[in-house]
């Protein structure tokens, strides 16, 4: 499949963009929808703000919950592997 070219908006910039996908397209647009959401709530909370000062708190907002899911999903994938080490060491222990 070719990649589907598309233009996006996000802070009344157009950016035109590839998805390898209909669903990639989708979280495109989608992504690009919640960045114009969280620049207008900061528009109204931080008025005065330039726009780089506006994409800089919500980057860091991003990254801080990216690298927060990443650390939950780490400690989750941990547990899981430890889980299923004391599982494979009860059925073995079962079948003695």
């Amino acid at each position: 499949m070719m990649d589907q070219k598309i233009t996006i908006t996000i802070a009344e910039r157009k950016y035109s963009l590839s998805a390898s996908s209909p669903e990639n397209e989708t979280l495109l647009r989608t992504a690009a929808e919640w960045i114009n959401k969280r620049l207008d709530d900061l528009t109204r909370k931080v008025p005065g703000k330039s726009d780089l000062d506006k994409m800089t708190l919500i980057a860091l907002n991003m990254a801080f919950g990216t690298l927060a899911l990443q650390k939950d999903l780490d400690a989750a994938k941990a547990e899981a592997e430890q889980m299923l080490k004391d599982t494979e060491h009860y059925l073995d222990n079962i079948a003695e």
